[in-house]
């Protein structure tokens, strides 16, 4: 039986995507691009699903791209490369950026790459202690090709992400927090712990709420403040159509728990 190159979980209102590929380090090979996209949509469609954690199976969380499979698409030309190394790289980290429910990276070890662009492109990430993070694509002679050198420059700030985008040294997790690529750094046994009550603390609200702030964020970051302005009062009228706006008023009013239809 071939072995699925990210495994899905479901647990309550959570999905638990693992990248598998542990005696890789979880190397993002083509198929594993291809699976996590796939399940991306099949989540995306399931309205009894609210957030997402993804960790890495065995000591990784992921080691960066395929570099044997790179390898072999370089050599059959440029065009290859990019159309099957590069725009499925940038497709993947582009579509857990925008994805309308909320995803959390787990990062319980080695973010090289990327497994670091992941890390960059997701909404929120909880780093294990033993976790550790490096952009060494410069040590082969390319630059990051999944959205390192635009999302961690935004992120970090333009001379930081330089100094780890030019010299591929590692960092720890504590200098990921501190250059916001993660939200926090617990103690490797707590990751998962800690992972699923950042979830549990999203879950209480609105799912249509939380889709709303996603799309704005994510949209407004690329926008001029005015822009950005526009997007928000967007996002507030389509909430404002909803039974869950409404819901949530009365309850406050009313001081009593919200319960949501997320409708």
């Amino acid at each position: 039986m071939t072995q699925q190159t990210v495994l899905f979980e479901r647990r309550g209102k959570v999905a638990l995507l693992t990248l598998n590929r542990p005696e890789k380090l979880n190397a993002l090979n083509y198929a594993t691009n291809d699976r996590l996209l796939h399940l991306m949509d099949e989540i995306e469609a399931d309205d009894g699903i609210g957030a997402v954690i993804l960790p890495g199976a065995g000591r990784a969380f992921s080691a960066g791209g395929d570099i044997h499979e790179f390898a072999q698409s370089v050599r059959e030309g440029v065009d290859v490369a990019v159309r099957e190394f590069v725009r499925r790289g940038q497709a993947m980290t582009s579509r857990l950026e925008a994805f309308p429910k909320p995803v959390i990276a787990a990062v319980n070890g080695i973010a090289y790459g990327g497994g670091c662009e992941i890390t960059e492109s997701v909404h929120l990430a909880i780093a294990s202690e033993r976790a550790v993070f490096a952009k060494p694509e410069i040590n082969i002679g390319i630059p990051p090709t999944f959205g390192g050198t635009q999302r961690l420059p935004r992120l970090a700030g333009r001379k930081r992400a330089l100094e780890y985008l030019l010299t591929g040294d590692s960092f720890t997790p504590e200098r990921a927090r501190e250059i916001a690529i993660v939200n926090s750094v617990v103690a490797h046994d707590d990751l998962m712990d800690a992972a699923f009550d950042l979830a549990a603390r999203i879950l209480r609200h609105s799912p249509l709420a939380s889709a709303r702030i996603l799309t704005a964020v994510t949209r407004g970051l690329n926008a001029t403040i005015g822009e950005g302005l526009q997007i928000e009062s967007e996002q507030f009228a389509r909430m404002a159509a909803t039974s869950d706006i409404h819901e949530g008023l009365d309850a406050w009013i009313g001081r009593r728990p919200p319960v949501y239809a997320g409708s």
